[in-house]
């Protein structure tokens, strides 16, 4: 085995865990598989003999190279106007396959992924790498360009911001699919009253249409509101196939087999809190919905 060789190998063997990382910064699975991309060929041209651990080195580039590809995403004013929705994971209701299980390891459903995309470049990576994967503050100083202990003032400002607006979701998935059947049910019988039951009072739903499908384009609060909307898409309702959403109790709506919509559902204390819904139709075509697989 050439040196190369040895060097791919190791990689490979952190390659799971340098995607969920840059999964978590960039909230794009393209851009996730681009970012560990640009890691192995910084690999490839160092000098790696003194790294202890190739691991924890692989997580600090793979860090910097989302630090970098989040801000260039700023100086272009790239940032999308109104609700933008990162990538959904999906599978089946039944299971995850193992290459989903590694990336969402530590549960990281999609209204933590929407309240990550509001944070700074540099609070995100100070969030993410220190509170999802345990990176001491002493070596994310360096990659923000400021001291420690600022550096730990980016995470705390982020953790404020995400404990705040992504409640996380009960436990038992079983649970989540009752209440997410429950409010469909009550969709699809017209029943508003029962809506606004299984909806936690400051419910928030954020929907993505993208440029195709601007009218799609919502952000509501509230279980009035979210109730009445829901009413008004009632007519769908049969075409809704369970699925994982990033690991929680979410569906795939496909009228005639044709996605229509991915929804997520984030459940607590036996109330929908969040719906987070994609429907932009050039962006579902690129996604993986093995679920709609008979």
């Amino acid at each position: 085995m050439t040196e190369e060789d040895w060097l791919a190998q190791r990689f490979e063997e952190h390659r799971g865990h340098l995607r969920a990382v840059a999964y978590r910064m960039l909230g794009s699975l393209t851009e996730a598989d681009d970012a560990v991309q640009e890691a192995w060929l910084l690999l490839s041209r160092s000098d790696t003999t003194g790294v202890a651990n190739l691991g924890g080195w692989l997580t600090t580039v793979v860090g910097r190279v989302c630090l970098h590809m989040l801000r260039a995403r700023r100086s272009r004013d790239e940032q999308p106007l109104g609700v933008h929705m990162p990538d959904p994971v999906v599978n089946r209701s039944d299971g995850t396959d193992p290459e989903s299980q590694a990336l969402l390891a530590d549960s990281v459903g999609l209204a933590l992924l929407v309240v990550l995309e509001m944070l700074t470049p540099d609070e995100r990576l100070a969030f993410v790498l220190h509170d999802m994967f345990a990176v001491p503050f002493e070596e994310i100083a360096p990659m923000v360009g400021r001291t420690p202990a600022a550096a730990r003032q980016l995470a705390s400002r982020a953790r404020r911001r995400v404990q705040g607006e992504a409640p996380p979701p009960d436990a038992d998935v079983g649970r989540q699919r009752e209440v997410v059947n429950a409010f469909f049910a009550a969709a699809r019988q017209g029943d508003f009253d029962a809506l606004v039951a299984v909806l936690d009072p400051d419910v928030v739903l954020r929907a993505d249409g993208g440029t195709m499908r601007p009218h799609s384009n919502v952000l509501l609060r509230g279980a009035r509101a979210v109730a009445a909307q829901a009413l008004m898409f009632a007519r769908l309702t049969p075409y809704v196939r369970p699925a994982l959403i990033n690991g929680a109790a979410g569906v795939v709506v496909a009228p005639h087999g044709r996605p229509y919509s991915v929804m997520a559902f984030t459940v607590n204390a036996g109330k929908i809190v969040t719906i987070d819904a994609l429907s932009d139709p050039e962006r579902l075509r690129n996604l993986d919905l093995a679920v709609l697989d008979d």
